[in-house]
């Protein structure tokens, strides 16, 4: 028990320390020169990755599976932001076109992962 919980603290410091250098110092190239709002695209960062955080305790900790199913559907959605927001940032399009791909993959998930929640099959 107290291996896994040192595995899970270590994982957590290191994917926080990469959040951190990645939101605190950002490759120049990953932005336009002259965009006259990176701060706020940065801060729009720093605000999905965070409400990504609480998403997984949520689904680590939810009480029932509905809760890990909303916010499994959730994380999907701020999944989609973290792809426009780099979209917008960087210039190129085709993030807004994972961002749509993402979407419908997502909505279609949830349905599937409620239907076997009711404990019904996919073809009904």
């Amino acid at each position: 028990m107290k291996k896994n919980r040192t595995r899970y603290i270590i994982g957590a410091i290191f994917i926080l320390t990469i959040f951190g250098i990645i939101l605190f110092y950002p490759l120049e190239i990953l932005f336009y020169q002259d965009l006259p709002y990176t701060g706020f695209l940065k801060r729009a960062f720093f605000i999905l990755l965070f409400s990504c955080v609480l998403c997984l305790y949520r689904i680590a900790k939810g009480p029932t599976a509905a809760d890990r199913a909303v916010t499994l559907d959730m994380l999907g959605i701020l999944i989609v932001g973290f792809c426009v927001i780099t979209g917008i940032s960087t210039g190129r399009s085709w993030y807004i076109d994972i961002a749509i791909a993402w979407a419908l993959q997502s909505f279609i998930a949830t349905l599937a992962l409620a239907k076997f929640l009711e404990g019904k099959a996919l073809d009904d």
